[in-house]
């Protein structure tokens, strides 16, 4: 089996004169390439894997600044969603304001196991000291790990950088705080002249006072690759697995950190758990710089398929966090975003409406009513025909067995005949549900009086 692991030899670091930028993968003037070393690497899904969340720093980053008080609330969310199962195991906070501080403490003050409140700052003492201060036990640091950072927005040699990373890295352990190391922009790096001696030395001083140091694998760009046999830099698996075979850091200490510019962030992050990563960096709704970050609703999703349990997690808590973002922080949710959006289960197909009428099992990826508070829905238009009106009626009053409403029921093409009409006068947009319910409620008041019985 090939490897990337290069036996009895001791990576130095490359302090190059002039930056290696791999202009032959990112010509800036083109489109990045991807190249292939051919080398086939084996997964290895770690026992533990879990999920970290960025909302408040990535995620804020990227939108208005959240008040103190929706920062709690969206906290209280994560620690209802994850409900100590410990899948969503840490949250990350700014520090730099009144605000920020003042939500971290209250959210710390909730004693609440999942998600852990940590903090993100700059590799400097200064900000140092506000973690310090705040008593937070584990924080992250930005470590710019490429040429492009190191030469042209830090104007330092490689030698320097990492002799200031080191320092505020021994900093951290000197006074009882667990270092994050988040490596930017890695997926343009140099991998064995710069990224693997800066983690050896990591590893060294995480030996030296016995305290882990944990690395993040920020893929700044979206430049990752999930491909089998893709060369590095861009290569997820073969990051992963160097940071494992090359510098030896345990699974439970990688977190990998993906953008969503390639359209790869949740395939990349899920690599990165197929080949040695236990914990992946998400924000809710995938909000975050650019493009966004890895969505958490979706890795939960993709940790439910790959270990087949959802442990005691309150999926439902999905849906609420979704209409809070919508409600109170005026975020707009593309309506067919998987999972959130407003018709990520709606149905506008005759001939799928046919199928749901008969089993919404044929055309509804799981229960989603029991699983997110959310039915399957039909939306009624020119094309729905006997069968989406029908199915409609059942899917929104929720109607089961013996009280569902069959397609040749005749009240039902006394609907057809009157949706059919607004279209042939010119109507383009689907029928609401309140003009539909105006329609039952005329012509099949039993539904009606069923669904109050039940409420009641």
């Amino acid at each position: 089996m090939n490897s990337t692991k290069k036996f009895n030899y001791e990576y130095q670091l490359q302090n190059i004169e002039a930056p290696n930028l791999y202009k032959n993968i990112f010509p800036y003037s083109e489109v990045p390439k991807v190249t292939f070393n051919q080398i086939q690497l084996p997964m290895d899904l770690p026992e533990n894997i879990w999920i970290t969340d960025t909302t408040f720093r990535d995620g804020q980053q990227s939108m208005p600044p959240y008040s103190a008080e929706q920062i709690i609330r969206i906290y209280d969310y994560l620690h209802k969603l994850d409900n100590n199962s410990g899948i969503i195991k840490q949250t990350e906070f700014f520090l730099y304001t009144e605000k920020d501080r003042k939500a971290a403490q209250v959210c710390m003050e909730r004693g609440y196991k999942f998600p852990e409140v940590t903090s993100w700052i700059r590799a400097n003492k200064e900000d140092f000291k506000l973690v310090k201060e705040m008593g937070i036990k584990e924080t992250g640091m930005l470590m710019s790990c490429s040429d492009y950072h190191i030469f042209k927005k830090l104007n330092k040699t490689r030698e320097q950088t990492m002799e200031m990373y080191l320092s505020i890295v021994e900093e951290a352990l000197n006074n009882g705080i667990r270092p994050r190391c988040h490596l930017e922009d890695i997926t343009r790096a140099d991998f064995y002249g710069f990224v693997v001696p800066l983690v050896n030395n990591l590893m060294e001083l995480s030996k030296k006072y016995k305290t882990p140091v944990k690395i993040r694998v920020c893929d700044t760009l979206g430049l990752g690759i999930p491909y089998s046999g893709a060369s590095l830099p861009r290569s997820v698996q073969g990051l992963i697995h160097g940071l494992r075979t090359n510098c030896g850091v345990p699974s439970e200490w990688i977190e990998w950190h993906g953008h969503n510019d390639f359209y790869a962030v949740v395939s990349n992050s899920t690599t990165a758990w197929l080949y040695g990563a236990s914990s992946i960096n998400t924000s809710l709704l995938g909000i975050g710089e650019r493009t966004g970050n890895c969505p958490l609703e979706a890795m939960i999703f993709e940790y439910i398929q790959l270990k087949g349990t959802s442990k005691n997690m309150d999926m439902s808590v999905i849906t609420e966090l979704a209409e809070y973002f919508k409600r109170e922080m005026k975020y707009n949710i593309p309506e067919r975003t998987p999972f959130v959006g407003s018709q990520f289960n709606v149905t506008r197909a005759g001939i799928h409406a046919d199928g749901i009428l008969k089993d919404e099992e044929i055309y509804n990826i799981f229960d989603t009513d029991k699983i997110l508070g959310r039915p399957v829905v039909v939306a009624v238009n020119e094309y729905s025909g006997l069968a989406g009106i029908a199915a409609w009626i059942n899917t929104y009053y929720r109607l089961k067995d013996s009280d569902k409403i069959d397609k040749k029921d005749p009240r039902v093409a006394e609907m057809k005949e009157w949706v059919d009409e607004q279209y042939v006068d010119g109507r383009t947009t689907i029928i609401g549900n309140n003009e539909l319910e105006l329609l039952v409620e005329k012509l099949m008041p039993e539904v009606i009086e069923n669904r109050e019985g039940r409420a009641s």
